[in-house]
């Protein structure tokens, strides 16, 4: 399974976002990593400002690049506002969804769920974190690992809810009742900026 290996913080600090979740070397150093962080940065051009957008949204979703390329393809090819229909994509995936639920603490704690075999989507275990859900699937977990004090402690601590979702915490099951509206999507990303730098 590729993903992202490198460090975290820099990232973070990078977009000035708790990328990775919330971190208090953020807190501390709120400025860009690097020799220059603190100096005065000049104006960076459109380029750069649409690049920037397309890396934070890979870094946000956990995508490497070819995924990302793909799913823009994807995007492209179907009907409605391609930067809003990119971001329902994302918000589809498998691993997205379980971290949503609030069944993982991080998108990547819900990756790993998912490859060693914890997840179901509507009773057959799945393993593959890119897997996009449908209207109405039904992604649970797995009876042996119900158990598992990563589950368990990532349930109590989310109060998260999402309208296009639905949380059964007696069986541990949730639904993907449909794709959200862009409104919905709490990511702060401009996806028009990312259209504008693939349609270069």
């Amino acid at each position: 399974m590729a993903r992202y290996t490198g460090p975290k913080t820099k990232i973070s600090r990078k977009f000035g976002e708790p990328i990775f979740g919330a971190s208090k070397a953020l807190q501390k150093k709120n400025y860009p990593p690097g020799q220059h962080g603190r100096g005065r940065r000049k104006k960076q051009s459109e380029y750069a400002i649409q690049l920037a957008e397309k890396q934070k949204a890979k870094y946000t979703y956990g995508v490497l690049e070819r995924q990302f390329s793909n799913t823009f393809d994807k995007a492209s090819r179907k009907g409605g506002i391609t930067g809003e229909v990119l971001l329902q994509l994302l918000e589809a995936r498998l691993d997205n969804t379980v971290f949503r639920l609030g069944i993982a603490p991080t998108r990547r704690a819900a990756r790993q769920l998912i490859s060693h075999k914890h997840i179901t989507v509507n009773g057959d275990i799945v393993n593959i974190p890119s897997f996009t859900l449908r209207n109405n699937d039904v992604i649970g977990v797995r009876e042996k690992s119900k158990s598992l004090e990563v589950i368990s402690n990532s349930i109590t601590s989310n109060a998260s809810s999402y309208s296009w979702l639905e949380w059964n915490s007696s069986d541990l099951t949730g639904k993907y009742l449909n794709a959200p509206s862009r409104e919905e999507i709490p990511e702060n990303i401009k996806e028009q900026l990312i259209v504008e730098l693939y349609s270069k």
